[in-house]
């Protein structure tokens, strides 16, 4: 199958990652941190590894700063519902994933006020509209690095300096940038930073966590054990333990640190530049067919691989399911849990979009073939 579809998650990974979540599965099935003897202590050590890791590649002033969980989606509501209270005001952006909009629409009915800026599909949202938002009960700012409809980049570190001048926590939803945009939450003023572990870092799914900076103190989403001062009736408050109660994904977490290895190995700036190449010939392809919808930036610049297309006289499902049975293509067709994006696309009513996603190991021929099965679906030769 040509796999087209990174932007849900990666469809095939490093060989190291199979080979380090087999070898967990298999020789290293002790428990992090629970127990003394060297099983244990080994699955310790490919935890700590993993941390570390996460900590050059998003270059977090130290490695406990780095909360595991099993997805960017917990790591999105312990960002947010860990530090908001009623009374609070909170700026977002019409680009959301359903990760960011639920728990704020839960929070909204608890008494919180919230403000979505609409973004610009070209340009992202603007700092400045982000910097008049801020009110004096603002307690946070949480935004997608990349919208997973349209690909739009926003303007982080702008964002970032906004939000550091006024005193406001930054929480930067990463799912689609973290492993193909270089990210340093120091120098982008960022305080969290949710990513997941299966998509752009190549991990397993089940994988994800949140940077969180040493300024901020969130409450826990979860208590419960933590393998460490177990004398407590209440959470410890030491990091990254306060944060990670129950058992942690050893398998899952060996193959992400090997991910990430892979990722720095060859470089971010490499990966961009692979996927800027590859959208490139994407756009071009497709702006051959008259009858094809592109939705959002309609350049390869300011953009990243995300593709959001309709064909005219065609349901977005039906295409999806075309190039599924007959081309064997994976894309993903609907609302792409993003209904404030389509929203703002205009697409929310139509059924929302065929999204195409290329990632670091797609080849051009498998755009190629993409570009002609579209070509062909336009023409209703299907």
């Amino acid at each position: 199958m040509i796999y087209l579809d990174y932007a849900a998650t990666s469809g095939r990974k490093p060989e190291a990652v199979y080979e380090a979540s087999d070898r967990v599965m298999r020789a290293v099935s002790g428990n992090p941190g629970r127990s003394g003897h060297k099983i244990s202590l080994e699955a310790g050590a490919i935890v700590a590894e993993a941390r570390l890791l996460c900590s050059r590649l998003f270059h977090a002033p130290a490695s406990e700063t780095i909360a595991f969980g099993v997805n960017a989606t917990e790591a999105l509501n312990l960002g947010i519902l860990g530090i908001v209270e009623k009374g609070d005001h909170v700026i977002t952006s019409s680009l959301e994933h359903n990760s960011v909009a639920r728990p704020l629409e839960h929070l909204k009915d608890e008494g919180v006020e919230v403000t979505k800026i609409r973004a610009d599909l070209e340009k992202g949202v603007d700092p400045d509209a982000v910097e008049a938002a801020i009110k004096d009960n603002t307690k946070l700012v949480v935004m997608t690095h990349i919208s997973n409809v349209t690909g739009t980049v926003n303007d982080i570190g702008a964002i970032g300096d906004v939000c550091r001048r006024h005193g406001v926590i930054f929480l930067v939803d990463a799912a689609q940038s973290a492993g193909v945009r270089s990210i340093d939450v120091q120098a982008m003023k960022i305080d969290m930073l949710a990513f997941p572990g299966h998509k752009c870092l190549y991990g397993p799914q089940g994988t994800g966590g949140l940077y969180i900076s040493p300024e901020v103190d969130l409450r826990p989403l979860l208590t419960g054990g933590t393998g460490t001062q177990s004398e407590l009736l209440h959470q410890p408050v030491s990091r990254p333990e306060r944060y990670e109660s129950g058992t942690l994904n050893v398998p899952g977490l060996a193959g992400l640190a090997k991910g990430i290895d892979y990722i720095l190995k060859t470089g971010v700036d490499a990966i961009e530049e692979k996927e800027h190449e590859l959208m490139t010939r994407l756009i071009g392809g497709i702006r051959q067919y008259d009858n094809v919808v592109i939705w959002g930036p309609q350049t390869d610049e300011n953009r990243a691989a995300v593709l959001s297309i309709t064909i005219d006289g065609y349901e977005p499902q039906d295409i999806s399911i075309y190039l599924d049975q007959i081309f064997n293509i994976a894309v993903r067709s609907g609302l792409h849990c993003a209904p404030y994006a389509h929203e703002t696309l205009g697409t929310l009513d139509k059924g929302g979009t065929v999204r195409i996603s290329p990632g670091y190991f797609t080849t051009e021929e498998e755009i190629d073939a993409c570009i002609e099965a579209i070509g062909i679906i336009s023409r209703g030769e299907v």
